[in-house]
């Protein structure tokens, strides 16, 4: 089955037609602000962005809305109150927020815990490059933290080309030194470069939980319902015959992150005969996965776009239907 996920008229992906809420020069001022005013004193203003989305958004809202009511399993939409679209908005502007203090190596004002480090400190140890499969849910960067515990483990982000130049203006933006590697994809030598990483023992990022609406897609189970997951990063992990782990830095208030690993799929041991099947599998774990840790911390979902919305059928291919089971 292939399919168009979030497609809109102008051929791109529902999430990437929306208008950015926050100038660079809004960004810049926050940090100045945050770096100096501290984590405690600065977050009083997080409640007010928080209140702002839930007045002045009614997309965001009503998208929060429909994931909520799927993931705290209540009868309707109209169930959720606005207690938990306050909560679910203040629990998105404080990772957004505490990205400030991450990216400026600020570490010691988190309690940040590890569950399965044993997986990533193998790949470190053997040096061997893998894939690191997350999703816009909790925070990808705590995993700078664990980058301060582990000198040798080198990071690098897979995404397409708009993404990355979005990403280096807000890295910019928070602070110029935090560089960080990106692969554009898109690009005929964007295998080339991910593979030439991978073979230095860098572990390759990238989010499987967003298509751009032109590229290949596979409907899953996920909170309930079938969602379309993009086949793109997985497709490319079994090309390049590459470990995959999952991973997901979630919330949980205060100051406290917990970092989550998980072993996804291994197509380092899966012959080209087999890679559909393997594809397949890896994807419906992924899903899986997701829900799970989305019901273990369910403000932390930052798509505020809809997910489940049907996709454009195509009468050539039969829909697949597979459920993943956790």
């Amino acid at each position: 089955m292939t399919t168009q996920q979030q497609a809109t008229p102008s051929g791109g992906a529902e999430w990437q037609q929306r208008p950015e809420r926050s100038s660079l020069f809004m960004l810049r001022l926050m940090t100045w602000l945050s770096l100096r005013l501290g984590r405690g004193a600065s977050r009083v203003v997080l409640y007010a962005i928080a209140a702002y989305f839930l007045a002045f958004a009614p997309t965001a809202r009503r998208m929060s809305r429909d994931y909520l009511r799927r993931v705290l399993q209540l009868p309707a939409p109209a169930a959720v109150g606005w207690r938990h679209l306050f909560r679910h908005f203040l629990c998105f502007a404080s990772v957004i927020h505490d990205r400030i203090y991450l990216l400026n190596g600020r570490f010691e004002l988190f309690d940040i815990r590890v569950h399965n480090q044993d997986l990533i400190d193998k790949v470190v140890a053997d040096g061997q490059g893998v894939f690191l499969l997350g999703a816009h849910l909790g925070s990808f960067e705590v995993l700078r933290a664990i980058g301060r515990q582990q000198p040798g483990l080198r990071v690098a982000m897979a995404m397409f080309e708009e993404n990355a130049r979005k990403i280096n203006a807000a890295l910019g933006a928070i602070n110029p030194e935090a560089q960080q590697d990106i692969v554009a994809l898109g690009h005929i030598d964007s295998m080339i470069q991910v593979h030439e990483l991978l073979g230095q023992g860098t572990v390759v990022g990238m989010l499987g939980d967003r298509s751009l609406g032109q590229d290949d897609t596979r409907a899953f189970d996920f909170l309930g319902d079938p969602a379309e997951l993009p086949l793109g990063p997985f497709r490319m992990a079994a090309i390049l015959r590459r470990p995959v782990l999952f991973m997901t830095g979630l919330y949980r208030g205060g100051n406290r992150y917990d970092i989550h690993f998980e072993a996804l799929a291994d197509f380092s041991k899966v012959p080209p005969r087999g890679r559909t099947l393997a594809v397949q599998a890896a994807m419906a774990r992924y899903a899986a996965l997701l829900a799970y840790y989305c019901r273990s911390a369910p403000y932390n979902w930052f798509n505020f776009f809809d997910f489940w919305r049907a996709p454009v059928p195509r009468p050539s291919r039969s829909p697949e239907k597979i459920q993943p089971t956790p």
